[in-house]
């Protein structure tokens, strides 16, 4: 194949559709053009597919821009490993991915401190005390802490058959996907133990691969080898997030990933298919199309954000200055942790804040208004109040 059709292969919107791609340029143009790939571009992972061929990317159609980049690895003004507004939509986001019963409601109870009063409080408890658990960077990616993450989150609270036989780390029987029909089979159990201590190898070694799209890679392969009957889609996305935050990406649990995915929940499922479609071609599970998802559908969201390292320089340089008070930074931390890009009131701050009058809560939002850190908006008779975006 000439340098000139490849390229125009590579470029075509259906690229990542190899069956598409047969329909409009043939299936020997198609073999062509993954020979060439596979010469040249294809990079080999140290994972493997269920007949025991190491899984590829494409690392020139992986890039990710760099503002998610620095936005992640931003050190972030917050005492708490973790943004209470961003794990409330984690929560919340990341049970409606799987169509799980929950309330936003109950979720912000149990986010400030309530006992769960009902199952479905237990569960989001769980998920609370998991994203607790990778937020903390002595927590390494182990399979002993991988196991332990998912006991939190989800498997104490399955019975029966769904959950994991006592002493053992991953399921023991076979396991489907089901859509509208079987479209995915999990690796056989036996093999788990030895597939995932090459994964867990794989997410502690140094390598070549960009952190993020790396963490991608864990997310997509964990739900492809479906370690569990219950809980893989909840497990694989905790571990990129855990993976990123172990990299040293410390504002990672400022963003609620899982409210990109939800948004776009079609994609994301669409992308886990086209890669097993691809396979069915190709020979080669290529994980550059969940990549893609990724890039273009959370990471790229992420990047456009709001404007938070402006607003961080003009807190640095205030706190410089000793324009701000100890007091008054402590109430900053709590409105990015808590809120984060939400509106709340002052009355609300007061109350959630619950370690300041009201008086200092006033002079704390009309002081970061004129500061251009909070911005305010009149709603009825009432003012509300954001993190300037």
């Amino acid at each position: 194949m000439n340098a000139k059709d490849l390229a125009k292969m590579i470029n075509d919107k259906h690229f990542f559709d190899l069956k598409k791609m047969q329909y409009k340029y043939s299936n020997e143009s198609v073999a062509e053009m993954l020979d060439a790939l596979v010469a040249m571009s294809y990079n080999e992972l140290p994972i493997r597919d269920f007949a025991g061929v190491s899984c590829v990317y494409l690392p020139a159609q992986s890039m990710i821009s760099t503002g998610v980049v620095k936005k992640l690895l931003a050190a972030n003004t917050s005492k708490e490993m973790f943004g209470r507004k961003a794990m409330e939509e984690e929560i919340n986001s990341t049970l409606q991915i799987e169509n799980i019963q929950s309330n936003r409601e109950s979720v912000r109870r149990i986010m400030q401190g309530y006992a769960p009063a009902n199952e479905e409080e237990n569960r989001i408890l769980g998920m609370k005390k998991a994203i607790e658990f990778i937020g903390d960077p002595a927590n390494k990616i182990t399979e002993e802490n991988l196991h332990k993450l998912y006991m939190l989150s989800v498997g104490a609270y399955l019975e029966g058959e769904d959950g994991l036989s006592e002493g053992s780390f991953y399921r023991d029987d076979s396991v489907f996907v089901i859509g509208d029909k079987p479209y995915h089979q999990g690796l056989p159990a036996k093999l788990l133990p030895e597939y995932m201590a090459q994964l867990i190898d794989f997410a502690n070694q140094k390598d070549d691969i960009p952190e993020l799209a790396k963490a991608c890679i864990l997310h997509f392969y964990i739900a492809y080898l479906h370690l569990y009957f219950d809980g893989n889609g909840r497990t694989a996305r905790n571990v990129q997030m855990w993976y990123l935050v172990q990299q040293g990406f410390s504002s990672t649990l400022f963003y609620a990933f899982s409210k990109y995915i939800n948004a776009s929940k079609n994609e994301y499922y669409d992308s886990f298919l086209a890669i097993e479609e691809n396979y069915k071609i190709s020979g080669l599970i290529d994980v550059t199309p969940f990549i893609r998802y990724f890039k273009e559908n959370v990471y790229d969201k992420i990047s456009v954000a709001g404007d938070e390292v402006a607003v961080s320089q003009i807190f640095t340089q205030a706190m410089r200055e000793g324009r701000i008070t100890e007091k008054e930074r402590d109430l900053w931390n709590f409105v990015l942790s808590a809120y984060g890009d939400a509106e709340f009131s002052t009355k609300r701050l007061e109350k959630d804040f619950g370690n300041a009058a009201y008086a200092t809560i006033r002079s704390f939002v009309l002081k970061f208004e004129e500061l251009d850190l909070l911005e305010g908006q009149k709603v009825g008779n009432k003012v509300k109040y954001r993190v300037r975006g």
